[in-house]
């Protein structure tokens, strides 16, 4: 084999060009880590602790329509004339579309207390990932927690989208507002519990 097809592969190894995704996605994280890059998982900050439509808001950037969802329901409810109502998602659900999701965040009003959310390609297996590792290896594209009503984290492998998704919530003025990291991220589960 000569030198320039050895390199080749190494080059189409190492910057993802293999059919896995699971593979790509371990690859450039082991290549940003030899190289000392600090790669940015996601993003926390808060929300302020009142009904509204906080999902819709939050997730404007990131065209939900093109998921499937894993959804655990946890406590959120719907507002109807100015009290909580009912569940806005009142049992775990597996595979909900975008389009559901989005028509429910849209055209409601709500109050999160506790959200766990979970976005995967269309047609993809969708599991409840609970670790950061899990999620690096599953097909899990982004996930939202939001716990005790303000604190929100996410996690998103498209690292434009990250990039994208942090100037949207600075333009929108969420509070502490701050890149999640390997150095600063000490999640040990992705869940609100």
């Amino acid at each position: 084999m000569s030198i320039s097809i050895a390199l080749s592969v190494v080059f189409f190894i190492n910057f993802g060009y293999v059919c896995d995704p699971k593979i790509k996605m371990i690859n450039v994280l082991i290549y940003m880590r030899k190289k000392g890059e600090q790669m940015n998982r996601g993003m926390r900050f808060e929300i302020p602790n009142t009904y509204g439509r906080f999902l819709a808001e939050i997730l404007k950037p990131m065209d939900i329509v093109h998921f499937d969802w894993f959804i655990c329901g946890e406590e959120s409810y719907f507002i109807e004339g100015d009290t909580l109502g009912d569940d806005l998602f009142p049992d775990m659900i597996i595979g909900m579309s975008g389009e559901e999701l989005q028509k429910i965040i849209d055209n409601n009003e709500y109050y999160l207390i506790f959200a766990n959310l979970k976005a995967f390609p269309k047609g993809a297996k969708i599991t409840d990932v609970i670790t950061y590792e899990d999620y690096v290896v599953s097909e899990c594209q982004m996930v939202l927690l939001v716990i005790d009503s303000i604190y929100v984290t996410v996690y998103c492998k498209d690292l434009e989208k990250v990039e994208g998704l942090y100037n949207h919530i600075n333009r929108k003025g969420f509070e502490s507002l701050e890149y999640l990291t390997d150095e600063n991220d000490t999640r040990t589960k992705l869940s609100v519990w």
